[in-house]
């Protein structure tokens, strides 16, 4: 459910790019979805006379949202949405990252995210991202360490 994804990450309208949690197993696995709208904010604007494949998702937010739901499982039994106190979520590094078709207005996009490897307060995920059981993207490996909010933001205090 959103709330589910509401309570464990700080994202929200227009970023907040993870509609549900399907299945978690914390620490291990996690799917969730991600429907992509023509009404998202990056379709603001565009000329009514576009081709369905020039109305794709920008791979870079299908990037983004894949990364959410890793947070997701990330967090799952720690969450903590405000990120100017306790652990602070960063993503430090993607590789293997491979586009495999458009996402297009009207998908529904399942993410498939599982942990490779916890180190302390680093973790690396791979997995996928899917509509209608067709790949649309694979992801080799992303990197996400934790960090204590107030190292982070030790320099910009007044």
């Amino acid at each position: 459910m959103i709330t589910d994804v509401r309570r464990v990450l700080p994202h929200r309208y227009p970023m907040l790019l993870v509609d549900a949690v399907d299945e978690v197993v914390p620490g291990e696995r996690l799917t969730a979805r991600k429907a992509v709208s023509v009404n998202e904010p990056w379709y603001a604007g565009l000329p009514d006379d576009l081709r369905a494949e020039q109305l794709a998702y920008p791979e870079v937010l299908l990037v983004e949202s894949w990364c959410q739901a890793a947070g997701v499982l990330a967090t799952w039994e720690s969450p903590n949405p405000d990120v100017l106190t306790g652990s602070v979520m960063l993503f430090g590094a993607i590789s293997g990252i491979e586009f495999h078709r458009p996402v297009l207005p009207g998908d529904v996009v399942v993410h498939h995210v599982e942990v490779f490897r916890a180190l302390g307060d680093t973790v690396m995920f791979t997995g996928k991202a899917a509509v209608d059981g067709e790949d649309v993207l694979t992801v080799t490996r992303i990197v996400m360490a934790f960090r204590p909010a107030e190292v982070l933001t030790a320099g910009s205090q007044g």
